[in-house]
């Protein structure tokens, strides 16, 4: 026998790596994407804690935010109208220089949301 044969016997009676679930990458995929976007909104819900004043603050919702648009729920035509008035008057600028990521466009859409009281 010549070196290549016993290579390929050697090779045959070895154990083959064990197989790993397609499951487990998705699963490792999906999590870091998903943690990703929960730290990106979560910087957002904090900068808009703070940038947007109280009265009107309790009337908007963030509701997603995704390839740099953030859409805001407000929950009426003045409150849309109050709030696009402080985001053209330079807030959106504001928020723009605090967040780390792409922030293009703040859409706001209207929207009905129950408040959560905070015990």
């Amino acid at each position: 026998m010549d070196d290549a044969q016993l290579q390929t016997i050697w090779q045959q009676r070895q154990m083959p790596a064990p197989a790993v679930p397609l499951a487990h990458s998705m699963t490792r995929l999906v999590k870091h994407r998903l943690a990703r976007h929960v730290r990106r909104i979560g910087q957002l819900a904090d900068i808009w804690d703070a940038v947007i004043p109280d009265g009107l603050r309790e009337h908007t919702a963030l509701s997603s935010y995704a390839r740099g648009v953030l859409r805001v729920a407000v929950d009426s035509a003045a409150h849309r109208y109050q709030l696009r008035m402080l985001l053209d008057g330079g807030l959106r600028r504001e928020i723009q220089a605090r967040f780390s990521g792409a922030l293009n466009t703040i859409r706001l859409i209207p929207g009905q949301f129950d408040a959560v009281e905070m015990p």
